[in-house]
């Protein structure tokens, strides 16, 4: 039968199952081996985007899960196609971004290392993948192919959430299939509740604290805890400090906001001089825990949803939860203890030792403690001739719509995000690899209509050039501002601050203006003087832009060398 009829495939039977698990887009990458896949795209109704390189297409993929909170699927050939994926899904894994790979294989009778000299061969494509994604799955025949998909969307999405991996041989994506079409496949990830007993010891050391401190991680935006922060917070009266990965989960002008200075001397000391640090949705890792420099002295009370990262880095109360259920019980438990505490210490006549909820830190002990600290971080920056690094970052900030979001490659314009950006911003820092932003601003705006921010250093835009291509063939309404210093910045400071001279750090690089224009993308070059208008006027157009801002950026002095 030749192929352009409408035989039902293997292939049919992946695109079917994807749609019937919720997918609605798919990106992807064509290849020999998965011309079944593709093949059955043509019919059905899930949406393509094709991009260039199969780097992107999972940094794609990667961007549109942040942007909608579930599973997104992509497709890719065999060998070199899904190796290229690796980077990519290395960063999923790290953010705990649930993203489904599809990857085809050689025909089965050569899986199993016996060496049949297909094209794209390797002994063992999978064991590639193991020590990278959550769950390799591999099919041998197609009716397996439902449900490995449907137990591989399910596990993507049990927290922690992140990639997942399924192979389906070439020969069972393009042989014919008597299976009836899928329509419908249920999944139920399972919840990850807290132990009642390790709550209500949480509650009982947060509510007996006299300075308790919250350091939210990325866990409680992924799993939508912010609610349920706030609410504990303002009842405990606790100062709240966010990790990079965590913009978003408090409020950034709340008075009980110690903000994102992770990397400042003076917001590691507050957190080490807490008596209960309960850190919720972080392993504690590097760039948490200023380069490992800090040494908590009271009592650490541990949330996280990856079990690896308990105790990983400080002895404490470990809670294997999700970040969400345990935040709402422990509100609810220590909103009880306090009653209950405050009832019997008005009977006896004492005064209880904690904050009040009611004053949610605005006059609060907690809050005046707050602006000491956020005073001592803004006079150490002031003290540095740092004004063009802050204006600039202040300019994108005014510049961007209020819901729009933003994805940033490893640049130092990102780095200082990190730090000082005040609004929710997706980053590579997980995984700390280049080429992120602009595929995955892509993905994102795929799933939103956009407009969606990208930055990179002409170091990471190099990365990714040939996505400017899918911004110009789908209208995806990105805008990509590229700060071009002539070299990998962030790089040849570290090498100059270590060695006194930097190698291999500077850049021959391109007309970044000139060559989106040749992709038939509108671009410019500013200023720092006209970065506000100009990036302001691209998001404010429909479709995809680039701006090309010429600068030369510098980090503020670290403070973990000294520490």
């Amino acid at each position: 039968m030749s192929r352009g009829q409408a035989a039902r495939t293997g292939g049919d039977l992946v695109v079917e199952s994807l749609a019937a698990l919720g997918a609605t887009t798919v990106f992807g990458e064509p290849g020999q081996h998965a011309l079944g896949l593709f093949d059955a795209l043509r019919r059905s109704d899930l949406r393509y985007v094709g991009c260039r390189t199969e780097l992107s297409v999972a940094f794609a993929a990667d961007g549109h899960a942040r942007a909608t909170g579930s599973v997104t699927p992509f497709i890719v050939s065999t060998g070199p196609g899904a190796l290229g994926t690796l980077p990519a899904l290395m960063e999923s894994r790290a953010a705990a971004v649930p993203v489904l790979a599809v990857s085809s294989q050689i025909p089965a009778d050569g899986l199993g290392g016996r060496r049949r000299g297909y094209l794209h061969e390797l002994p063992d494509q999978a064991a590639s993948f193991r020590e990278v994604v959550k769950s390799v799955h591999v099919v041998r025949t197609a009716g397996q192919i439902a449900p490995a998909l449907a137990e591989a969307w399910e596990l993507a999405l049990t927290a922690p959430a992140g990639p997942v991996l399924v192979e389906i041989p070439q020969d069972v994506l393009l042989a014919e299939t008597g299976i009836p079409a899928v329509r419908e496949l249920r999944v139920a990830p399972r919840p990850l509740a807290p132990w009642a007993e390790l709550v209500a010891a949480a509650a009982d050391l947060l509510v007996r604290a006299a300075r308790p401190v919250i350091l939210a991680g990325g866990g409680v935006v992924r799993a939508g805890a912010q609610a349920a922060l706030l609410e504990l917070a303002q009842e405990l009266d606790a100062p709240v400090a966010t990790t990079f990965g965590a913009k978003g989960a408090f409020p950034w002008e709340h008075p009980l906001s110690l903000q994102s200075w992770l990397e400042d001397r003076h917001l590691t000391a507050f957190l080490e001089e807490a008596d209960v640090l309960l850190v919720v949705g972080s392993g504690l890792g590097e760039l948490s825990s200023n380069y490992h420099t800090m040494r908590p002295r009271g009592r650490v009370v541990q949330i996280e949803a990856d079990l690896g990262k308990l105790e990983s880095n400080h002895p404490g109360l470990a809670v294997h939860a999700d970040a969400r259920l345990a935040l709402e019980e422990l509100a609810r438990a220590v909103k009880g203890a306090r009653t209950g505490r405050d009832g019997a210490a008005g009977r006896s006549g004492a005064q209880p030792g904690a904050g009040s909820g009611a004053q949610s830190g605005a006059g609060s002990g907690a809050g005046s403690a707050v602006r000491d600290v956020l005073g001592r971080v803004a006079a150490r920056l002031d003290a540095q001739d740092l004004a063009l690094e802050r204006s600039l970052l202040a300019a994108v900030d005014r510049a961007l719509p209020e819901r729009a979001l933003s994805f940033w490659d490893m640049t130092i314009l990102a780095y200082w995000a990190w730090s000082a950006w005040p609004r929710p911003m997706e980053s590579a820092q997980g995984a700390g690899g280049l080429g992120y932003a602009l595929p995955a601003a892509l993905g994102a705006a795929a799933a939103t209509g956009g407009p969606v921010l990208a930055v990179s250093g002409d170091g990471g835009a190099m990365y990714g050039l040939a996505e400017l291509a899918t911004l110009h063939q789908h209208r995806l309404d990105v805008t990509w501002l590229i700060v071009d210093d002539g070299g990998y910045g962030i790089l040849r400071e570290y090498m100059t601050d270590a060695f006194g001279a930097a190698t291999g750090t500077e850049l021959a690089r391109p007309d970044f203006a000139a060559l989106a224009a040749a992709f038939g993308v509108p671009a410019w070059r500013t200023t720092p003087g006209d970065l506000e208008s100009d990036l302001a006027r691209a998001l404010r157009t429909p479709g995809p832009s680039v701006v090309v801002l010429p600068a030369t950026l510098r980090m503020f002095a670290p403070t973990h060398l000294a520490g």
